[in-house]
């Protein structure tokens, strides 16, 4: 099974560019053409949210537009940029599974090798994100009914800290129950994430907590204390997690963008490795 994920949009309504200068609209459509003429195709495609920039009816209807190109299965959440009810009323005709919980934005699929648990993990008006009790609550039952099945979760916000000073105060706040939880549950294959816009891979809870790349701008990484965070033009790109029986889950970072055609290996007659 193959999962593409895409994540931190940012899209603006159209004509407009994000922060004064990136054409995030643009690099989403980048991001899904790219994903369009991978091959194999991915089974499915899961966004993690960020996909609007401010949460208006503008820029959902041009996420609409861009992810109605994937012929594939493509699972939703918010992030901390989004606002529920514009994105429901904009995207759930299309996306029916956002109706599974009442409240947030939590649901699972089962239609796959692999299970997919989404999570809510979103305060209204705050940066950060929680996993608050009734949120575990849901995610507890969801995993017992999975019989052990191999399960990749997904979410906007980290729950793991990853030691980047400017970062880690804008990660899910959870209590400790929450990472017992996914310490009893090993067919937890990855938790994958978004929000820092940058490619971060961190053990945690007994399983792999991974961040993929945006679509669009890039985190500037500093480890430094006492700095803000800053963007920039590194480039854009998605994960790809590919599950095999025997193998379980591998996770690449793809770059989006134009790097000339693959081209075979022409060793000299004295390279080492040579017969």
């Amino acid at each position: 099974m193959i999962i593409a994920q895409i994540t931190d949009f940012h899209v603006r309504p159209p004509g407009v560019l994000a922060y004064g200068g990136i054409d995030t609209n643009a690099m989403l459509r980048n991001a899904v053409a790219a994903i369009v003429h991978l091959d194999p195709a991915p089974d499915c495609v899961i966004a993690t949210g960020d996909l609007a920039d401010c949460g208006l009816q503008d820029e959902y209807r041009e996420i609409a537009d861009v992810l109605a190109k994937l012929q594939m299965p493509v699972f939703v959440i918010p992030g901390n940029h989004d606002r529920r009810e514009v994105m429901r009323s904009s995207l759930g005709a299309r996306h029916r599974y956002l109706d599974q919980h009442p409240q947030f934005f939590q649901y699972v699929i089962d239609d796959f090798p692999v299970r997919l648990i989404a999570l809510d993990t979103v305060i209204a008006g705050e940066t950060g994100g929680e996993i608050c009790a009734a949120r575990e609550t849901w995610f507890a039952d969801a995993l017992q009914s999975g019989d052990g099945r191999p399960t990749l979760v997904f979410m906007h916000h980290p729950p793991f800290r990853i030691g980047v000073p400017a970062m880690d105060p804008m990660m899910c706040k959870t209590a400790s129950s929450f990472a017992d939880l996914i310490a009893r549950h090993p067919e937890i294959e990855r938790i994958a994430t978004g929000h820092y816009h940058r490619p971060i891979v961190a053990r945690w809870a007994g399983t792999i907590g991974f961040v993929a790349p945006s679509t669009a701008h890039q985190v500037v990484l500093d480890l430094r204390e006492s700095e803000p965070t800053r963007w920039a033009f590194e480039p854009p790109g998605f994960a790809l997690h590919v599950y095999r029986d025997g193998v379980g889950m591998v996770s690449h970072v793809v770059p989006i963008g134009d790097f000339g055609p693959a081209r075979e290996f022409e060793l000299p007659s004295e390279y080492p490795g040579q017969r």
